[in-house]
């Protein structure tokens, strides 16, 4: 866990870059638009909004829902998986409402569409998140913090 602003920053954007660059390849490969000028156009403003709602919004609302469950706060393992868990629920509600509006702005059938891009970015991105971004995200800041 970052234990000061710098490694927070630090933690933060690896995360989230990770992230939608992992999710940005998914969507693009579920849509059959997977190259890599399409990957460029999108990950740039994707990376703005998600470092946005992690750092302003999302992170918050997890971290404090995190502290108020009837967890064991001193399990680092349980916080994580919480936080993390929290933090992919919150981010692919807002994310896929992002991603639906910026490519398609609003359909007709919008709660039917939501709902869709909903599941299918949630089938991805909590593992995603769970097995590979969040563990080599700690392994960075570990290796910064020594």
């Amino acid at each position: 866990m970052p234990t000061n602003k710098k490694e927070g920053i630090i933690f933060t954007t690896l995360m989230c870059f990770l992230m939608v660059l992992g999710m940005s390849i998914y969507n693009l490969w579920l849509h059959n638009a997977l190259h890599l000028s399409n990957l460029f156009i999108g990950l740039i403003p994707g990376f703005i909004v998600a470092f946005i709602l992690d750092v302003f919004i999302v992170g918050v609302i997890a971290k404090k829902i995190a502290f108020n469950l009837p967890i064991n706060k001193q399990n680092k393992m349980q916080m994580i998986l919480t936080i993390s868990c929290l933090m992919v629920l919150g981010m692919v509600t807002c994310m896929s409402l992002f991603g639906i509006v910026i490519e398609q702005g609003i359909p007709e059938q919008f709660l039917s569409v939501y709902l869709t891009a909903w599941k299918m970015n949630l089938i991805m991105a909590l593992p995603l998140q769970l097995l590979f971004v969040g563990p080599i995200s700690r392994t960075v800041l570990a290796t910064i913090q020594k």
